[in-house]
């Protein structure tokens, strides 16, 4: 998660350019001035040209720094770069314009970007962590593409991260992309670099160019535009042609990619490269959801509220036990993306209080279906470990019928896998009507 401080004296405009950035799955800060801050913990500021202007230089030399500003000029342009910004914004902007310059600036030269295993914490001991672990660990020394697969909030560019910080690559650059992000006729130019040759003679770098001996983390894979496929096919066998130019360049570049799409179903429903697909999906990596993780939800929750608590300057808060078991019941849609979003909320509106409860996580548990859904990454001691725990947790007030057609498999089925599993089946409390005999 790229963690962006805003430096902007209208509170208005902060507010609606901070709630882009939160739709991108950033983390935003607002300020009204640089004092006080503590910079080493942000990925980027974001900062008016007049609260900045004369700091410019010195808090440039601590964190990438975008200037925006309602009256540009070029030469306060220029000015701003040769001082160190990475980027000069005239207001208003674009949310594309906007999140493009973030990923440009955040990619280059941050060495928050790469850091150790230590900074990108996995938390959760679950049988379905542990795996994802496990994976991590063979994975991440390979120069193998990865494909990484998952709903919204499960954490896919954490674990991207994870690999990119366990490889041989970890002391160069990972540089990350929302492929949904950004317009299809900017997309290429970004990506790729862009030669022109039109009357106005220049070259820009890419992304890839950036990521050269490094990681390129594509997140939201599937959006990829039909010609930036073909490019990126290119990449993945070592040659990057920017847009504009007939020749290629050398670069070394490992691709991991992420998405929350079926990227096999359109692959055969002819929406996504057929080749690009299996370039891609040498390893892949299957994000469980959070209320799939129920022995690691209080886990999360408490590592978060520690990491919140601790930024907010609220420390001593405690999850409060009704808090707890509200948690455990919540089907969780928006996995731990929401998770975090409900903390962090409940920690502002916290006041002096001394716990955090329910009413301030604003969850309504009710809401969770009973329905449970299998893994399908293959593993079998994963999906066994799910079987287990369902069986015992639904089978005092569920029929083997019932049972068996929330798993999705026959009643012999779920009879054989008792037995082998060594489940009794217990006595429930509510049975199918007995059948008359003749």
């Amino acid at each position: 998660m790229i963690d962006v401080l805003l430096l902007d004296q209208i509170e208005e405009r902060a507010r609606v350019l901070a709630e882009i950035l939160r739709d991108q799955g950033m983390a935003v800060s607002n300020a009204a001035n640089l004092d006080e801050q503590t910079l080493s913990r942000f990925d980027c500021l974001i900062a008016m040209d007049e609260l900045i202007d004369a700091e410019l230089t010195a808090t440039a030399a601590e964190i990438a720094v975008i200037v925006t500003t309602q009256a540009g000029s070029i030469p306060a342009a220029v000015s701003s770069v040769h001082r160190g910004a990475r980027d000069y914004l005239v207001l208003p902007l674009a949310p594309a314009q906007l999140i493009a310059a973030i990923e440009r600036a955040t990619a280059s030269g941050n060495p928050k970007n790469s850091g150790t295993l230590e900074q990108f914490p996995m938390i959760g001991s679950s049988s379905a962590m542990q795996l994802i672990k496990a994976q991590i660990s063979k994975v991440a020394p390979t120069d193998s593409s990865v494909l990484i697969l998952g709903q919204s909030g499960t954490g896919k560019e954490l674990v991207a991260r994870a690999l990119h910080a366990s490889s041989k690559r970890a002391n160069a650059p990972m540089i990350s992309l929302n492929c949904a992000t950004i317009p299809d006729n900017l997309l290429e130019a970004e990506l790729f670099g862009l030669t022109q040759y039109d009357g106005n003679p220049g070259t820009s770098s890419g992304l890839v160019e950036a990521a050269h001996r490094g990681t390129l983390f594509l997140d939201e894979i599937a959006e990829l535009p039909a010609t930036a496929q073909a490019r990126l096919l290119q990449v993945m066998h070592g040659q990057n042609r920017k847009v504009g130019s007939s020749t290629p360049e050398q670069v070394d570049v490992r691709i991991i990619a992420a998405t929350h799409r079926n990227l096999q179903q359109l692959t055969e429903a002819n929406q996504f490269r057929e080749d690009l697909f299996y370039r891609l999906n040498v390893v892949t990596f299957l994000l469980p959801l959070l209320r799939e993780r129920i022995d690691d939800i209080l886990e999360i929750a408490n590592w978060l509220l520690a990491t919140i608590s601790q930024r907010l300057n609220k420390e001593g808060l405690e999850l409060a036990p009704e808090a707890q078991q509200a948690m455990l019941r919540y089907h969780w849609p928006g996995n731990v993306r929401e998770l975090e979003n409900a903390i962090e909320r409940a920690v502002i509106l916290s006041n002096d209080h001394s716990q955090i409860t329910q009413t301030l996580l604003a969850i309504d548990p009710k809401h969770r279906p009973d329905t449970f859904e299998l893994p399908t990454d293959g593993d079998q001691t994963s999906l066994e470990d799910y079987f287990v725990r369902f069986v015992n947790e639904n089978q005092d007030h569920m029929t083997e019928t019932e049972l068996a057609k929330k798993l999705g498999i026959s009643r012999k089925s779920l009879w054989e896998r008792r037995q082998r599993l060594n489940i009794p089946r217990t006595k429930t409390k509510k049975r199918g009507p007995r059948r008359e005999s003749n």
